[in-house]
């Protein structure tokens, strides 16, 4: 699933393609992608119809776009494969596209939604006093984010029963964080993936929270991280962050730090790559 970089990446490219242009019609071609519309397609369409798209958004790995002089957004989920592509009108159509979104001016070209395996989708919801879409009101502030509060993550951080990884991907506490670039931070703050938080001294998690972000504006500046072709920006083209990964997809290949075997573990249904040895395990009570 995209993480925060790659989320705005396309966020960047719809706020330069989209923003201020009004919606002439909008073509629902899989109910799959509006499963999160509860009235379905149709309301979808009807509803988007004539309205003028604000600047996009984004929080942690959520992109919206809100509706001008509206209390209203058009959620985008983008799931394991969906894209949201600026094309020419006249392009032709892609084999998985779901969702069509034409707009009433001069430009030549739509949005599209693209979904190859269908677990993305686009959805409208009303918003928060924050502007923010009632669904995602939980998600907390990304370390990008100029209003994150590193007082309240330190200590939510120290407060947490839980291992540092884990809370790096709980949204709740600091949003944007996959497994990806959590590996990635780890590695270069050289701790174990499975080293309790409650441990974790306030310059310590702060020097964590630094190897985050700049984990995250390194992705960004080369389009983020593309293993295949389903991540894209809104032009159709990948990242190239994966080029430059220390620790994610790297088993068995010498540390960049030590040139000690990586490792690669099984983690909650994924996968944890670390270093055996810059990022010792913890030591288990006796």
């Amino acid at each position: 699933m995209p993480e925060l970089p790659e989320v705005e990446v396309v966020r960047r490219g719809l706020e330069r393609w989209v923003a201020g242009r009004t919606v002439e019609a909008v073509e629902v071609l899989h109910p799959r992608a509006v499963r999160r519309h509860p009235a379905g397609g149709a309301d979808f369409a009807a509803r988007l119809t004539g309205e003028t798209i604000g600047v996009a958004q984004r929080r942690g790995k959520y992109l919206w776009l809100p509706l001008e002089g509206r209390d209203l957004s058009v959620l985008g989920h983008l799931g394991m494969s969906g894209q949201l592509l600026v094309q020419p009108e006249e392009a032709a159509d892609e084999k998985h596209l779901r969702i069509r979104v034409r707009f009433r001016d001069a430009s030549g070209t739509e949005l599209r939604f693209v979904d190859q395996r269908t677990f993305g989708g686009l959805s409208l919801h009303e918003n928060t006093a924050d502007g923010l879409p009632d669904v995602i009101a939980h998600i907390a502030r990304d370390p990008l984010d100029p209003l994150f509060d590193e007082a309240v993550y330190h200590a939510a951080l120290r407060a947490r029963r839980t291992t540092v990884k884990r809370a790096l991907l709980d949204q709740s506490l600091i949003s944007g964080v996959g497994n990806i670039y959590a590996d990635e931070a780890l590695w270069r703050a050289r701790l174990h993936y499975e080293r309790p938080t409650a441990t974790l001294t306030r310059p310590r998690s702060a020097e964590l929270l630094g190897h985050v972000r700049d984990v995250m504006n390194a992705a960004l500046a080369v389009g983020g991280t593309s293993f295949d072709s389903l991540y894209v920006n809104v032009n159709g083209e990948s990242g190239y962050f994966d080029r430059s990964l220390d620790a994610y997809g790297r088993e068995d290949e010498p540390c960049r730090r030590c040139g000690t075997p990586m490792r690669r573990r099984p983690w909650m249904n994924r996968s944890s790559y670390f270093c055996p040895r810059c990022q010792r395990p913890p030591r288990v009570a006796s």
